[in-house]
């Protein structure tokens, strides 16, 4: 019979895996912010939409647009989410499709695009309706086309450069709701309703603020963690705090050169 070594409480970390009050808080969101499901008219041609709002989304920080488009098989009207793009306004028409022109708010497949094109709510694979560069301020840029293997080289918010396929879609220009993070919090009661709308992240106590049941890094006469604070990715879940699997630690000293796979 297997016994449960008896050391220690269950960390923070462990508990968070289980739901209960570490579940996001997604009683008042406004739905998934995501491109149309890609159709036959996007595939050959283009479908035209029009901006019936923009609307904040709470836990969110960039606004959604709602936008209305006809249904291309039933005789209704399809309402999506879209993350707003910078510059959008109600009443404007948009345009989604290969066919469609190079303006801010329209959807392309990335392959239409000319290098050099900011772009946000990529699609990381064909058809996924929009997975990178979503949050507020953020863009991708299109590097580099290959129409030979059908592939796209774009930049993505972090700096790393990716290859994906050209059937791609994206929203051009760059999520409103920018410069969100240049004005500091200044007091704990907006970090606390800033977290209240997204979930149970905050305050965070420290490891080494914590008695040595309660984490690896707790206890000792002054708060210091007593050992590497690099653990290896396959430890145990009760021990898996820190820097976990870090190929290097320290500041990052020097001029930042990106390697590039070309």
């Amino acid at each position: 019979s297997f016994e449960r070594p008896t050391m220690g409480r269950v960390i923070r970390s462990q508990r968070k895996g289980a739901g209960s009050v570490f579940k996001a808080h997604t009683k008042n969101r406004k739905g998934a912010a995501k491109l149309r499901a890609c159709d036959y008219a996007e595939r050959h041609g283009y479908i035209k939409g029009v901006i019936k709002d923009i609307i904040h989304d709470p836990g969110r920080g960039a606004p959604l647009a709602r936008i209305v488009f006809r249904d291309p098989y039933k005789y209704k009207q399809r309402m999506e989410n879209f993350i707003a793009c910078e510059g959008m306004y109600t009443g404007q028409f948009i345009y989604c499709g290969k066919k469609a022109n190079l303006q801010i708010g329209n959807i392309l497949p990335v392959g239409q695009l000319p290098e050099g094109t900011v772009v946000c709510s990529l699609e990381e694979k064909t058809g996924d309706r929009g997975r990178l560069a979503k949050a507020s301020g953020n863009y991708a840029t299109i590097l580099a086309q290959n129409p030979d293997t059908k592939r796209t080289r774009v930049k993505l918010p972090s700096g790393i450069k990716k290859v994906i396929p050209s059937s791609n879609r994206a929203c051009v220009g760059i999520v409103a709701g920018g410069g969100r993070i240049d004005k500091p919090m200044l007091k704990a009661g907006r970090a606390y309703h800033k977290y209240k709308a997204k979930r149970n992240c905050w305050p965070k106590v420290r490891g080494v603020a914590m008695n040595p049941v309660e984490h690896p890094h707790g206890g000792g006469n002054h708060q210091h963690i007593g050992k590497a604070s690099t653990v290896r990715r396959d430890t145990a879940p009760g021990r898996k705090v820190g820097l976990i699997a870090a190929r290097r630690t320290g500041r990052l000293r020097g001029t930042k050169t990106i390697t590039s796979k070309d």
